[in-house]
């Protein structure tokens, strides 16, 4: 294993910055455990970059921006070898794990995604920027004592269904999930990536509601939410101890 580890963030739109200063921010915490390696933080906006990284955050903003900018900077053909190359790590959120997704619902038409995880998402699940919210959520159950994180959610999506595995996930709960901010010419779209995970799908955590808002599948990892808007920075040492560093 080498200890020199590329962490980049996607900026062709979102919030990079806020995701660069996370991981900072968790290495500076614990000198003596990351004092062995050595890892660096980058902006991602050019295949060369990108051909650099050990692992890619894609960030929350807006997901049909991030495809459109991706494809005609000519980036969208790298991010599909990147997302098919099992040795890589990958984060989606919110956009980001609205691109991740092998389906989309509510989404636009000219919108490309990776299809990086057997999913299907529900863009805009909750409504648009004016729906959005904070709610403080326990994490407890996959990242040891994280608890009341206060979890940030802006026209968030959420997964819908695993594919080939289940039927819809939230078809049986009291109040299923519809695209509240849905599109007048919204579409269902598929990834033309044939690229297939060889991983099965684990639900991480799921709303009081049922929603389900995060998942993992290998070494992909999906959340509705916006971990780096918060001012805890322990889901990203999380992310860094057990997708970056793990092996």
């Amino acid at each position: 294993m080498t200890n020199h580890k590329v962490v980049g963030v996607l900026a062709l739109q979102g919030g990079v910055v806020e995701h660069l200063s996370h991981f900072k921010r968790a290495v500076e915490s614990s000198p003596e455990q990351y004092g062995p390696f050595q890892l660096e933080f980058i902006e991602v906006k050019t295949s060369d970059q990108l051909h650099r990284c050990n692992a890619l955050v894609i960030p929350g903003g807006e997901s049909t921006a991030i495809s459109l900018i991706a494809e005609r900077t000519g980036l969208l053909a790298h991010l599909y070898e990147f997302v098919a190359d099992e040795s890589k790590v990958i984060w989606g959120t919110c956009a980001g794990l609205i691109l991740l997704a092998k389906q989309v619902e509510n989404a636009k038409r000219d919108q490309k995604i990776l299809g990086g995880m057997d999913i299907k998402v529900i863009r805009n699940a909750f409504g648009r920027q004016l729906d959005s919210f904070e709610s403080n959520l326990d994490f407890s159950s996959f990242i040891p004592n994280l608890k009341d994180f206060p979890t940030i959610f802006i026209r968030a999506p959420i997964v819908d269904q695993i594919l080939n595995e289940n039927p819809r996930l939230n078809e049986n709960l009291t109040h299923p999930p519809v695209p509240m901010a849905k599109l007048t010419d919204g579409i269902t779209v598929r990834s033309e990536n044939p690229y297939s995970n060889s991983s099965p799908v684990e639900i991480l955590h799921r709303l009081e509601n049922g929603f389900i808002v995060a998942v993992k599948q290998g070494n992909k990892l999906g959340t509705s939410f916006h971990p780096e808007l918060s001012e805890n920075f322990l889901f990203h040492k999380w992310f860094l101890d057990t997708f970056v560093l793990a092996d």
